[in-house]
């Protein structure tokens, strides 16, 4: 059965007590989790956190990304090394949150280009940090799940194909993979195919709209997207992951210049249409 979180950067890139009471309305809204973002707060901050969540019945799921000095697909063996340091640490600040699924586009600097197509080396090197971090991530439990993202924001993974070859050469069963519909609107050909080829190493899911604002609001092919999940069988996380200028720091360093949608309306509304279309999907 899949469970429905809801990322709080929404509202908030930090870990503080200014999440407790939207934590608690997310859990009175029906959520069955919620995601962070791991970045470089307090450690004593995570550990609180993770604690309250799971006071209130609440399940975590965590995501973060790689910086250029800490970049998996460096040349420079030192920088695989530093980012090979840098996952663990935020394997260490994840298990503190109680969560077990770790996800974001890890195998490799967000932002960071070449100005050329990535190579098989480049491949070969982030799935060498990988199988490493995996290592480290089997002693909690957790799973860890690289994500394709567009074109704009990397060049390693931008596709399902591309996520799918990262994970088979990378070859641990703590690295799995995620996919996430905005991305997917912008790089896939066909939505159904992508989903079907990832299926096998899916571990999460993303519910974000073409906007990042409410889920159902835009264009993502919603109907197509559930439908092929519910044929692959993905019983996992389906977590929203929609952005504002809430936190301003944060929506400056994604380009996220306007409000797409209020925070409450995407997850009120955005919970209800996630339930209405696995309760249509599944009786088809």
């Amino acid at each position: 059965m899949n469970k429905i979180g809801f990322n709080v950067l929404a509202w908030s890139a930090g870990v503080s007590d200014d999440l407790l009471p939207v934590l608690d309305r997310l859990k009175a809204i029906g959520y069955d989790g919620v995601e962070f973002f791991i970045g470089d707060q307090d450690e004593r901050a995570f550990r609180k956190l993770g604690d309250y969540t799971s006071s209130i019945g609440l399940e975590t799921t965590a995501v973060f990304v790689m910086s250029k000095e800490e970049n998996p697909i460096d040349p420079d063996p030192k920088v695989r090394v530093k980012a090979l340091n840098r996952i663990q640490w935020t394997i260490d600040r994840a298990n503190e949150l109680n969560a077990k699924i770790l996800c974001g586009p890890f195998h490799s600097a967000f932002a960071t280009f070449l100005q050329k197509a990535p190579d098989e080396q480049e491949y070969q090197w982030s799935a060498e940090v990988l199988h490493q971090a995996g290592d480290y991530a089997s002693q909690f439990e957790i799973t860890l799940t690289p994500e394709a993202l567009n074109r704009f924001e990397c060049y390693l993974c931008n596709t399902a194909g591309q996520l799918a070859h990262l994970v088979e050469l990378t070859d641990h069963p703590n690295v799995r993979a995620m996919y996430d519909t905005h991305h997917a609107n912008i790089e896939e050909k066909d939505i159904a195919e992508s989903i079907r080829e990832i299926a096998p190493y899916l571990a999460h899911f993303h519910i974000s709209e073409n906007d990042r604002g409410t889920p159902g609001a835009g264009h993502v092919r919603w109907e197509e997207t559930f439908s092929t999940l519910v044929e692959v069988g993905y019983n996992g996380w389906l977590t929203i992951e929609g952005f504002t200028r809430n936190d301003p720091d944060f929506a400056n360093a994604i380009n996220v210049w306007r409000e797409f949608a209020e925070p409450w309306e995407m997850a009120e509304k955005g919970y209800q249409f996630i339930k209405e279309m696995l309760d249509k999907h599944r009786k088809n």
